[in-house]
């Protein structure tokens, strides 16, 4: 029989509230939102949290999904705000995400399952770190930004620099993500290709891919990767290589084999190292190739 061990339960009423028992509690204290990463590792006792600190009831602060104007943010242009308790069933259903960036549509249709879908939350999977995470990649292929808050106040990471290791992240033990921040520019297709073992289960191998042209020329290129050990869940190489070509297959091609050449995948059960760097060149390419196709 799986049971957790004993904690401690709080449910916070505010943001700022939440940081509270975070900070009483101490970095044995866990959030908790979706809880389908954390409860199946507490009943396992893979992990033991001394406390468990329930925001569900914060959606009016953290579950709201907009595309905020120039001026809202400083130094920002137009942005597409996305709160960190955004369900990825809310994020699959808003026309104001997918239809800026569809890699948010593909993505979330090949995440978990409805059940999963209907109640983790876009922060959550973020949070968890997991080297396999699909979100990790679609996020850094915007150039998206995380806004955290804490006892001092709020601050903006790259999403980029946000994951620092497998299971690590930028945000401290007293510490919240409250959002995920998207640059909007015009003349931008996005796109995500997935290669798994069956429906709903993490990556072999996928790939991202966020493309803006503007007289021909690509002025900017995003490229994530998952489940294939590349840094930061990106192909900087690969992005640079593409800047200032004209989008095509050629360049989508050779993109794609240096996103593989700088990934880094480990053999496991879901198969050989060679096998998914195959995969991250072949999804890379598909992925551009889609992207440039709806911009």
């Amino acid at each position: 029989m799986q049971v957790p061990a004993t904690f401690a339960y709080e449910r916070a009423d505010s943001v700022p509230h939440a940081i509270a028992l975070l900070e009483r509690y101490g970095p044995d204290a866990r959030i908790v939102a979706g809880g389908h990463s954390l409860i199946p590792m507490m009943k396992l006792r893979l992990a033991q949290p001394e406390a468990l600190i329930d925001i569900n009831g914060l959606a009016g602060e953290l579950g709201r999904i907009a595309v905020e104007g120039e001026g809202e943010g400083e130094g920002e242009g137009e942005v597409l705000a996305i709160g960190a308790l955004v369900r990825h069933a809310e994020l699959l259903d808003s026309t104001a995400a997918t239809d800026l960036f569809p890699i948010f549509r593909d993505a979330e249709q090949v995440i978990a399952d409805p059940i999963v879908r209907n109640r983790g939350t876009v922060g959550g999977s973020l949070c968890q770190a997991d080297p396999s995470e699909d979100l990790a990649a679609v996020f850094a292929a915007l150039r998206a930004t995380a806004v955290i808050q804490g006892p001092g106040g709020v601050r903006a990471v790259p999403i980029r620099e946000f994951h620092r290791g497998p299971y690590e992240t930028a945000v401290e033990p007293n510490e919240l993500l409250i959002q995920l921040r998207v640059p909007v520019r015009p003349g931008t297709g996005s796109a995500y290709e997935k290669v798994e073992r069956r429906v709903g289960d993490w990556p072999v191998a996928a790939a991202g891919a966020v493309l803006t042209v503007e007289d021909g020329v690509i002025t900017s290129a995003g490229i994530g990767l998952t489940a294939v050990g590349a840094e930061g869940f990106h192909a900087p190489e690969a992005e640079e290589l593409l800047t200032g070509r004209p989008p095509g297959a050629e360049a989508f091609a050779e993109a794609g084999r240096v996103a593989a050449e700088h990934c880094e995948p480990h053999a496991d059960q879901r198969g050989p190292a060679d096998y998914k760097r195959h995969l991250a060149a072949e999804l890379t390419r598909r992925a551009l190739t889609t992207a440039a196709g709806r911009i």
